[in-house]
């Protein structure tokens, strides 16, 4: 789900993922369906109000093997060019 391209500008995690929403760098989202909703909603808010799409991954699992880590992620972004 996350191609290699994406993982060269893939940064995880809530703080990060805030950040380039926030300062409108973000690309894609992706976000855990097992998180904590301190979490997920504020995501999930400021994906809509900026219009950046959220690919949801079943558990913070297998997001985070999706980016590579060890543990698990609530939450990763992929920033714009």
């Amino acid at each position: 789900m996350i191609s290699e391209a994406e993982k060269a500008l893939l940064h995880i995690g809530f703080k990060q993922t805030m950040r380039a929403l926030d300062e409108s760098s973000a690309a894609k989202v992706f976000l855990s369906e097992d998180c904590d909703t301190k979490i997920s909603v504020p995501v999930e808010k400021l994906c809509g109000e900026k219009n950046v799409p959220v690919s949801y991954v079943p558990t913070m699992r297998e997001l985070g093997d999706m980016c590579g880590i060890e543990v698990g992620a609530s939450c990763a972004v992929v920033l714009s060019k």
